[in-house]
């Protein structure tokens, strides 16, 4: 019999598939071990051999898991609703629901296109997913779940005496019994005061908009990214380079309705929890610096309204600073070109400069400012602020790399503590509006700015002068207080997550508007499911795709959903038309896979309580401060209403690497020319591939032979025409490499010219440089991608070597949490590997597996297998166990070992690498059901401890031989043997060794 893996793997597959082979049980007397892959969002393009990697390792954890005795949850499922399903959808007058549900299933959508569908994909692949438990967000089945999420969200407030969420019952009965003066809450700023006797006199839509101010989830004017291009907020994890991720279009920042999560009100809690989940440091940092904990003082000072527009009541402007014991070398200030502040303060004078200022920077995203730490920008505003001890005028400026949402959006700018600010006051030196540096240390800053917290004494800062940075800190704050003009602080960098998406294709909110006013409707009725519409472009009043739902408004006594011509505003409503962001499904999603077909909650009491959380997550580092801080804080939420019965969601969190694409290009060239005489005629020029060689010359400005031909013939053209004068126009000359779809390049780097022209209509006349008949096209590794035509699809390894060799091959590629390329040429031998595994247990005639009694090698290769398997998975080096493979299947070979005594065990060992070809060879071996439940082998230390030990003979320091000798010898022993050997009489010659060395398990050495 041959080792035939298509045949195998498809027997295999569907054994798991008919025997449920991998469901796991809520009740067990096993304990549990719950194994999770980041959440996949179905695209069109389907599975390349990158996405895999992180499987494949949570799958060979899993099933090792099980090996051990572990009841082991390893679910899939789909993070379906996005953007991208939304915008193939307006490209090709497809309904999302019918592309998406394509993606997953596999088919031919509307385009004709054929798309083999992400459970087709994964299924070949051979992973022990319990597919009875698979999830899509975008069911209402499952998203009705995420809107009673948003409705306990809603009727929640942050309590700060009990640091927690609690329901909004509980802040309604203070109001009415203390009222507002003595909550101590994470809300909205500037709330104004009220007894009770005031709450409970309140009419109850006044009652309504004060609650809208502290409940964890509300409706509030916030600066957003918007994206007139794709007609959405985005988050900032959705831009690159200030344009949007999906399509490349501009982002601006602008001012929306929006609702919010107050994701802030967990700030410390998200910050402390790091330290007790195991996370990588990195992942963990980018945590940290998101939070962005600041330790410090808010101040205030007051605007000169004599220097300002500003004349019917006082303003001030709220600075938060790490370093109020600085507030004597304040020499300006500079607010957020956002602050609500600069409209009402800028003069003017100032006016058209600032807002063409603010005009350009709102094109700006916050991520790209925060990043950009070399631009310098500002614009004085041509008003000032009073210093709150000196009362000296400080003028206020505004600049980019303040952010309106950080702090208070506005800094107290100390240029001889801080570079950015001592660059910013150096760039606008001497220009009306920037005061002269001021040093307030005992330090030069002639150079640069003194930053340190440590070594120093204030000067030149009145009642602070030869104080430190502790002393001067509690000092100032002090004398703030007195002024009642600041007070000490702690601060987040974290802002209120946004929540709304102008967007069709996501959850719609449970939410209805009663004159303007959120209410939600009862989770009774629940799910609200996702209308039908025309179009799902904004509509032409510029309201989101909802907007263009015929049957979208709310009958408040029906509990229904109705056409939208009914709405009265008495008890027919508007339904809300913004949907959820795509994070808001993925923010819970591993607790729905422990109870996935409670139709009644989300997850049992008793299911929740048995999985408790994620003991191993395996994902992108990508969602480091994206995805993990939302799931994060949605956790700590649910577990404050007791619901989650764990405050962290994920144990254990390890980060794949990515798996990089060896892309191939060409490299185009096209000739200018200029002085051309129009009536002469005008001759539109060859484009020409030339090869890599002369493009890494060209860019250098320095133009072999192949290039200057290529002008002269394309010149001579003209001068056939009359245009005797032209001549090539540098500047329009492109030197460009052009991706090639790897399909169409062989293993030697030659390009197919004919498919390559072939391949796309505007690539049909180009005329190719070849090199003895051929082209050989340039290499480089970068990320794997569709757009790059650089994808390996794993269905073309799967299908000519079988999923077993792509898995051993992916995890024999390097660390998994290591960046590596992907290189074909290694896939041959992986699959030789197994082929030579298989040799061990038959031939071309059948089973050689026999009864024989293993000897002492055998059982020294299995059992070092064994151990170092077992250490290696453990420690998630799974590269090294594809090495120890190997090395024990030569071992082995070389043995011309057959015993079953050491095959059973090693396919056992093997199978959560190779799992198909070990369920084969196991149900070979005479065995029934599968090996996935089959116990681990256990090492047994003693196979591997020596009897005996291979010495090296030396004299003089010179090995001459060696003699193996058991390793209980005493010295003496050892010496007599060696003495009396043959070998060493004849390197002696009749002397007598001066001295005979031996250190016994070591070594021995005559001397002399």
């Amino acid at each position: 019999m041959k080792y035939n893996p298509n045949e195998i793997e498809a027997k295999w597959q569907k054994y798991w598939l008919e025997n449920e082979t991998f469901k796991a049980e809520n009740n067990s007397e096993k304990p549990k071990y719950y194994v999770l892959d980041m959440f996949p969002y179905p695209s069109g393009a389907g599975l390349h051999v990158g996405h895999p990697l992180g499987y494949i390792a949570s799958d060979v954890y899993s099933r090792y898991k099980r090996h051990q005795g572990f009841n082991v949850l390893h679910p899939m499922g789909y993070d379906s609703f996005g953007l991208p399903a939304e915008q193939y959808a307006i490209q090709t007058g497809q309904r999302p629901e019918d592309t998406t549900s394509v993606n997953i299933d596999g088919g031919t959508d509307k385009e004709g296109n054929k798309i083999a569908g992400y459970r087709k994909q994964l299924d070949k692949i051979g992973f022990s997913f319990d597919w009875s438990r698979e999830v899509r967000t975008s069911n209402p089945d499952y998203y009705k779940h995420t809107q009673w999420i948003f409705i306990q969200l809603f009727n929640s407030w942050y309590n700060k005496n009990s640091d927690k969420a609690e329901d909004i019952s509980t802040l309604v009965c203070i109001f009415s019994t203390e009222g507002n003066t003595n909550v101590n809450a994470v809300c909205d700023e500037n709330i104004e005061a009220f007894s009770a006797n005031e709450w409970n006199a309140f009419e109850k839509e006044q009652q309504e908009k004060i609650l809208l101010q502290y409940r964890l989830t509300y409706l509030a004017e916030t600066e957003v990214n918007w994206c007139p291009g794709l007609g959405t907020v985005l988050a900032n994890d959705e831009i690159v380079n200030g344009v949007s991720e999906r399509g490349g279009f501009t982002v601006v920042r602008k001012k929306m309705t929006q609702w919010s999560m107050r994701i802030s009100a967990y700030a410390e809690r998200l910050l402390q929890g790091l330290n007790a989940i195991d996370w990588s440091e990195s992942i963990k940092e980018s945590q940290r610096n998101w939070i962005g904990k600041s330790v410090g003082a808010t101040v205030s000072f007051k605007v000169e309204s004599q220097k300002s527009n500003v004349e019917s009541e006082q303003q001030y402007i709220d600075v938060f600073t790490t370093r109020p014991d600085t507030i004597f070398g304040v020499t300006f200030m500079t607010l957020a070109p956002e602050h609500e502040l600069v409209s009402q303060i800028t003069t003017p004078e100032q006016k058209a400069e600032v807002e063409t200022y603010i005009e350009k920077t709102s094109k700006r995203s916050e991520r790209e400012r925060m990043a950009d730490v070399k631009t310098i920008s500002g614009v004085f505003t041509g008003a000032y602020a009073e210093h709150p001890f000196t009362k000296e005028p400080i003028p206020v400026w505004i600049g980019d790399y303040v952010l309106a949402g950080y702090g208070t959006g506005a800094v107290m700018a100390v240029p001889c503590g801080d570079e950015r600010d001592y660059a910013f006051a150096n760039f606008f030196k001497d220009q009306n509006g920037m005061q002269e540096v001021k040093n307030i240390f005992d330090k030069d800053i002639s150079e640069a700015a003194f930053g340190a917290k440590e070594g120093f004494q204030l000067v030149d800062s009145d009642f602070l002068n030869g104080l430190d940075y502790k002393k001067g800190t509690q000092k100032v704050i002090e004398e703030l207080e007195k002024l009642n003009q600041g007070k000490g602080k702690t601060n987040y960098r974290l802002r209120d997550a946004v929540f709304s998406r102008q967007r069709y294709w996501g959850e719609p909110f449970p939410v209805y508007y009663v004159n303007g006013l959120p209410q939600m409707i009862d989770a009774k009725h629940l799910p609200i499911i996702l209308p039908e519409v025309e179009k799902y472009l904004p509509t032409e009043e510029g309201l989101p795709p909802l907007g263009n739902a015929l049957v979208w408004a709310w009958d408040s006594v029906q509990c229904s959903v109705v056409s939208t011509q009914l709405v009265d505003n008495a008890t027919i409503f508007p339904l809300e038309l913004n949907t959820m962001p795509g994070w808001a499904g993925s923010s819970w999603y591993w607790m729905r896979y422990m109870d996935a077909h409670n139709e009644k909650e989300f997850a049992s009491k008793d299911a929740l309580a048995y999985w408790e959380s994620v003991d191993l997550y395996i994902g992108g580092s990508e969602h480091a401060t994206g995805h993990l801080l939302y799931s994060r804080f949605w956790n700590k939420f649910l577990k404050d209403k007791g619901f989650a019965p764990t405050e962290e969601p994920f144990k254990k969190l390890i980060n794949q690497g990515m798996i990089l694409g060896m892309s191939a290009f060409v490299y185009g060239f096209g000739v200018g020319v200029k002085n051309v005489n129009p009536d002469l005629g005008i001759i539109k020029p060859k484009r020409y591939v030339i090869s890599r060689t002369s493009y890494l010359s060209a860019i250098k400005g320095e133009y072999d032979d192949v290039i200057t031909n290529i002008v002269d013939k394309e010149l001579e053209k003209y001068k056939v025409i009359g245009n005797g004068n032209v001549e090539w126009d540098l500047e329009l000359t492109a030197f460009t490499p052009i991706h090639v779809d790897v399909s169409l390049v062989n293993s030697s780097d030659e390009l197919d010219v004919e498919a390559f022209k072939n391949w796309r209509s505007d690539f049909k006349d180009f005329e190719f440089i070849l090199d003895k008949d051929k082209y050989i096209v340039g290499r480089e590794i970068e990320k794997m991608s569709k757009s790059k035509y650089n994808v390996v699809t794993p269905d073309d390894i799967c299908n000519e070597y079988g999923a077993d060799t792509l898995r051993l091959y992916e995890m024999f590629l390097g660390p998994l949490e290591q960046a590596k390329p992907w290189n074909t040429a290694g896939i041959s031998g992986v699959f030789g590997f197994l082929k030579k595994l298989c040799r061990l247990y038959f031939d071309d005639n059948g089973l050689i597996v026999t009864n024989d009694e293993p000897t002492k090698d055998n059982l020294k290769s299995l059992h070092k297998t064994i151990k170092k398997v077992a250490e290696d998975i453990e420690g998630f080096s799974f590269n090294t166990s594809v090495s120890q493979f190997m090395i024990c299947v030569n071992e082995l070979s070389a043995q011309n070992c057959h015993s079953r005594a050491v095959l059973e065990p090693l396919a056992i060992v093997i199978s959560p690498y190779a799992p198909h070809i070990a369920e084969e060879l196991w149900s070979l071996l005479g065995n029934t059901g599968s090996i996935a439940t089959v116990d681990f082998p256990i090492f047994e230390p003693a196979h591997l401890v020596e009897s005996s030990k291979e010495y090296p003979v030396s004299f003089n320091g010179k090995m001459r031989f060696t003699m193996v000798l058991p390793l209980d010898l005493t010295k003496e022993q050892i010496e007599e043997i060696v003495m009396k050997d043959e070998r060493t009489i004849k390197q002696l010659e009749g002397r007598t060794p001066n001295k005979v060395i031996i250190v016994p398990g070591k070594i021995i050495n005559l001397v002399g």
